[in-house]
């Protein structure tokens, strides 16, 4: 095998083993730390792309396979770490840099945007 295709094979296993686990269990803090320099340390791909979809990955019924962002078919239901939880559909659009805001149904049945709801604060997501 060649140089260059072992740089190839350890670079994946790189990208694969150790950065995208760290974007599954970092905080938001140091996600958006890693953001700032994400050229740098993933090469040239967007963040948004990598970075925030991987982080969002640690709840699987928010993201769907092969495409970035967090999926937006689907009400879910988000339990927060100190209790309480709200329903909705996530808004890709307007979910940015670690923050999920999500689209409900307000008392009179009028839809709604949540507050923003960082990935820190969040328990469990699950579909309804």
């Amino acid at each position: 095998m060649s140089e260059f295709a072992d740089l190839v094979s350890s670079r994946k296993n790189w990208i694969e083993s150790v950065l995208k686990p760290w974007c599954q269990s970092a905080r938001r803090a140091d996600l958006i730390k890693a953001e700032d320099e994400w050229h740098d340390i993933a090469g040239q791909v967007s963040a948004e792309i990598t970075l925030w979809t991987w982080a969002w990955s640690r709840f699987p019924e928010l993201i769907c396979e092969n495409m970035p962002g967090v999926n937006e078919t689907a009400e879910v239901v988000v339990q927060f770490l100190k209790g309480g939880s709200v329903t909705g559909v996530p808004d890709n659009r307007k979910s940015a840099r670690g923050q999920l805001v999500l689209l409900c149904r307000n008392e009179l049945g009028k839809s709604e945007e949540s507050q923003p709801i960082s990935i820190d604060d969040i328990d469990s997501v699950k579909k309804c």
